[in-house]
């Protein structure tokens, strides 16, 4: 497990539970391209059960430079690819199924 992987948790984890989850319109349009029936709610619920195992790895910014987390988790089923920046608040960037297409390369 990398380094710095249980403190992400954590503070997605923490950020989640207090309800502190910005979502991108990309988001929130991806998360309703799954028609899974998921709302805002169920996504903080999703990223309070984030676990090593659901780790992509992170990939840089290219237009601001800081990490974007991203995550696999399975989700009624279907195994979703979520990217998240954490500022301030938690920023819900990416929610959508998992395709080949997804990025997720490993870094740092």
């Amino acid at each position: 497990m990398p380094r710095w992987l249980p403190w992400v948790l954590t503070r997605i984890r923490r950020l989640a539970a207090q309800r502190r989850i910005l979502f991108t319109h990309k988001a929130l349009r991806e998360l309703s391209a799954l028609e899974l029936g998921l709302d805002e709610d169920d996504v903080c619920d999703v990223l309070m059960r984030l676990g090593g195992r659901d780790s992509g790895g992170r990939v840089a910014s290219t237009r601001t430079g800081e990490w974007m987390y991203v995550f696999k988790p399975r989700v009624a089923a279907t195994r979703v690819y979520v990217k998240v920046v954490l500022r301030a608040d938690c920023v819900v960037v990416s929610f959508h199924e998992e395709s080949a297409g997804s990025e997720g390369e490993q870094n740092g």
